[in-house]
Order: C-alpha cells, then sequence, then structure tokens
C-alpha cells in the first residue's frame, strides 16, 4: 500500500512541541502523532527556532515551525508570489502560446524570473489557475 505524502499540520506541531517541553522521547513523540520518527527528527531540525541573541529561547515552538514551513512552501511558488511574471504567463496563455513555448520565450520577454513549462502547467490546474479557467486556453488539455 502506497502512503500519500502528507505534511505536518499545526495540530501534530503543537502535539510535538508539547511533548519535547515534556521531555518525552522522540519515539513516543513518533507513535503518538502517528509519524515515522525520522519524520519528528526532520520537523525538529528543519524548524526549530535559534536566535543567537537569546539562547535561552532556542527550541521548538509548532506555532513558529508552521510560519517558517509555509514560507518555505510559498517560495515554490513563483507564479503566486510574482505579479508581473503571472500577469505575463496568463496573457500569453490567453493568446494561446502553449506553456513550452512560454516558458521558453521568457528570457527574450524582458522577464527577470524564469519558470519552467511544468511550473506553468502546475499553476493552470492549481486552485489560483481553476478560478480563472486557464485550462480551457490549452491545446490539449487535462480533464481533472
Amino acid at each position: 500500500m502506497e502512503l500519500a505524502h502528507t505534511e505536518l499540520d499545526l495540530r501534530e506541531r503543537r502535539a510535538i512541541e508539547d511533548m519535547l517541553h515534556a521531555k518525552v522521547p522522540v519515539n513516543e513523540i513518533a507513535a503518538t502523532i502517528g509519524r515515522h520518527r525520522s519524520t519528528v527528527y526532520r520537523e525538529i531540525k528543519r524548524n526549530g527556532f535559534e536566535d543567537d541573541e537569546l539562547p535561552e529561547l532556542n527550541g521548538y515552538y509548532g506555532v513558529t515551525a508552521q510560519r517558517t514551513a509555509d514560507a518555505r512552501r510559498a517560495r515554490r511558488r513563483k507564479l503566486i508570489r510574482l505579479d508581473d511574471l503571472r500577469a505575463h504567463v496568463i496573457a500569453q496563455l490567453r493568446i494561446g502560446w502553449t506553456p513550452e513555448q512560454i516558458a521558453g520565450r521568457l528570457g527574450f520577454d524582458d522577464q527577470p524570473v524564469r519558470v519552467s513549462h511544468e511550473t506553468i502547467y502546475a499553476y493552470v490546474y492549481s486552485a489560483e489557475g481553476q478560478s480563472e479557467q486557464l485550462a480551457r486556453h490549452l491545446p490539449r488539455r487535462n480533464s481533472r
């Protein structure tokens, strides 16, 4: 049976925080929230809070970890973050260009940031792209 990749949510991160403060071993934390222990170790290492000026505050905080994870996820979404790039891509889609053509031309169209055609397809089929009905502008579209 293949398990779907699911990211930790705020509830799980708060549970990790509470159990770490109660000095519960990571193996027990993992069993309690139903995750593998390596997932919990990785979460603590990646999203732990560190401050050089106030080292007594260093540690794992669920809300801070959630913000860090959300920021990391947002960095991956160029077409949502960058308004000019998104507007350019949408304009090209609407006049009939394919995502491959758009991605190939970005460097010539004075766009400082480039994205791949896979990124454009991902945006078209995302909730944001579906709300703008971008898939209907593709020459061959998937039925999702």
